[in-house]
């Protein structure tokens, strides 16, 4: 993180200067706003928090609760989640807090006495190499309450508004209205009307909403989908047991039913999703009477021969599994006529069970690749035509999850005896990893994803695919960090120069030319960033060198990569790196030494290009596609 640029200050560095247009707005609800966001669960506030790095922008947080989530659902913070979390600076305090899920058991019923489990399997939870980030459990309360610590600190010291329901979203048909969409909002208190209402204009409305989201009524889109006649009891509970692996995740299959555990953040807590049978615990399920004490005594009758005393009920409930999934996450059909205006994001667009943590996860994704987009427009630093491309990339990422969470829930719930196989849940489990980490997404190729023409140079970076962060050394200070977090959630692009094999200062170095071109007037960090603005705003240029970083120097450095930021005119030194001795990223990720190659990296993380490095004018030519000329 790096700070003091325009003069040192005492106290917390890290909480931003407000913004100028602060001291205008007050803390009343306005009549306009650039973005207005309709609910503050995990989608809304990673989708404020990104655009909280935007001050200049109006965003507006709505949410119809009396105040913020005390008490979460879900809990699975996938290893992606948590690589998105390090951008935005909360990663340290997320894994400080959570519990690392390391590795995963499996039980199922003893061959010897099949009223009995027994443990048949225990595996490494994320593949070695998969992240440099572990798989956290975290109440959603906690990941929810760093989300608006990061926005009370940026520049915005945003905000949400709590106590208010949207009841309609309208879009004025009418193309050139400065704020074409209106919502409509009804005041309340514990859900419950107050009489009182009020309206808002905006440039843009995204609801967050939640699987009855009013926002997607309104835009006409339905989810569509099945449930699969399957009832889960959830507990999260301090209790005392005499089964060994209550501090591992474990999946357990026995004769009575299945249990998933999944241990809490803390030491103690842990939680139970629980399989209710539809005939043993018919009666409970018809009359809806479930309770506690009822599930707890689920649970005790499929963890036999061990048992489990609930000493304390945290949270609880009973839920029914279904995927459905909306075909857009927008207000526009095939119309290329229009662009949209209002988008919906996470549970309001898919939903799912809760068993492979996905949900919370890919609902975050959702806004974090919305929130960029939405924020660099209205900057009006990319191009309107950008924000097409939200509901293209995640809907087929949720119908991946969908595809997934059927068939996951299917074989979870399938009963270990006949000819079913005792591995094939284990194997699954093991294959389908890179899934439920959250690694697997790969968009497909658009404005935003070239084709993969050059993907030889950097094999370790598939184009579509997110950034695979790998060891290095930065050169100014010989620090030994992660290459992917030197970037944080700023809305930049990043390209990152992997130098070939001459020294940086050698005439005939392709990285030296590189350089040449990108301090020139028809470089892309010329043509597309705004007069003022920090050289690196728009694209930020970072180089890795072939040399350790005892064999070449700072002042072997073109100043493209020393670039002067500021009031000041402060050089910036944080540009350069070389390879990690103990893990070369250059081997790691398959880069190409004689030629080297640049890696374009979208905003959100994600491989936009690979080009050899003097492919000037093709690198110019995927910007004038996706960026305004300055």
């Amino acid at each position: 993180m790096q700070f003091y640029l325009d003069g040192y200050e005492p106290g917390d560095p890290f909480v931003k200067h407000p913004h100028p247009s602060l001291a205008e707005r007050g803390a009343e609800l306005p009549d306009t706003a650039d973005v207005v966001i309709i609910g503050c669960g995990p989608a809304g506030l990673v989708l404020a928090a990104q655009l909280a790095e935007f001050p200049e922008i109006r965003t507006v947080i709505v949410d119809r609760r009396d105040g913020p989530l005390e008490v979460g659902q879900a809990d699975g913070v996938a290893c992606r989640t948590v690589e998105m979390f390090e951008a935005f600076g909360l990663a340290d305090q997320l894994v400080h807090e959570g519990y690392q899920v390391n590795e995963v058991t499996f039980w199922r019923p003893d061959p010897q006495d099949t009223s009995s489990i027994v443990r048949t399997g225990r595996i490494d939870d994320v593949e070695e190499g998969l992240s440099e980030m572990p798989h956290m459990i975290v109440n959603q309360a906690r990941m929810l309450a760093y989300l608006r610590d990061h926005m009370r600190r940026s520049a915005t010291r945003a905000e949400p508004f709590y106590g208010l329901h949207a009841t309609d979203v309208r879009v004025d048909p009418d193309t050139t209205a400065e704020h074409p969409v209106e919502v409509t909002l009804q005041h309340v208190e514990g859900f419950e009307p107050t009489g009182k209402t009020s309206t808002i204009r905006a440039r843009y409305v995204v609801g967050c909403d939640g699987s009855r989201s009013g926002t997607r009524e309104a835009i006409g889109r339905r989810l569509e989908g099945d449930a699969t006649n399957q009832s889960w009891g959830v507990l999260d509970v301090l209790a005392v047991t005499d089964f060994p692996d209550i501090r591992l995740k474990s999946a357990i299959h026995s004769e009575q039913g299945s249990i998933l555990i999944i241990p809490r953040e803390g030491g103690y807590l842990v939680r139970l999703y629980i399989e209710l049978d539809n005939d043993r615990d018919a009666e409970m399920l018809r009359n809806r009477t479930a309770t506690p004490e009822k599930l707890a005594a689920v649970a005790n009758r499929i963890l036999h021969p061990y048992s489990i005393d609930v000493k304390h009920v945290g949270w609880w409930a009973v839920y029914e599994i279904g995927q459905r999934l909306c075909d857009r996450f927008d207000d526009v059909d095939d119309d290329e006529s229009r662009l949209p205006r209002v988008f919906i994001a996470g549970d309001a667009c898919h939903t799912h069970s809760a068993k492979a943590g996905q949900g919370m996860n890919v609902s975050m994704a959702d806004a974090w690749n919305l929130g960029w987009k939405l924020g660099t427009v209205l900057r009006g630093t990319s191009r309107p035509e950008v924000l097409r491309t939200y509901s293209a990339e995640r809907q087929k990422v949720a119908q991946q999850l969908i595809d997934f969470d059927r068939e996951f829930a299917a074989m979870f719930s399938a009963r270990p005896d006949g000819d079913a196989d005792p591995e094939r849940f284990q194997h699954y489990f093991r294959e389908q990893g890179r899934f439920t980490a959250g690694v697997s997404v790969r968009y497909e190729p658009s404005a935003l994803t070239a084709r993969p023409d050059h993907q030889h140079l950097a094999e370790g970076f598939p184009i579509g695919m997110r950034f695979h962060s790998a060891p290095v050394v930065r050169l100014a200070d010989a620090k030994p960090m992660h290459l992917g977090h030197a970037a944080r959630a700023d809305g930049a692009w990043r390209l990152y120069a992997f130098a070939d094999s001459a020294h940086p200062t050698e005439p005939g170095s392709l990285l030296r030319a590189l350089a040449g071109f990108l301090a020139s007037p028809e470089s892309p960090i010329a043509r597309f960033t705004p007069s003022g603005a920090d050289p690196d705003s728009v694209l930020d240029v970072r180089a890795v060198l072939q040399q350790g970083h005892r064999a070449v120097s700072v002042d072997d450095l073109p100043p493209v990569l020393l670039p002067r930021k500021g009031k000041f005119g402060l050089v910036d030194y944080e540009k350069a790196f070389c390879p990690d001795p103990n893990a070369d990223i250059f081997d790691l990720r398959g880069l190409d030494r004689e030629q080297g190659c640049l890696v374009l990296v979208r905003p959100d993380q994600y491989v936009a290009n690979v080009l050899p490095l003097d492919a000037h004018d093709e690198l110019v030519e995927f910007f004038r596609g996706v960026l305004v000329e300055a």
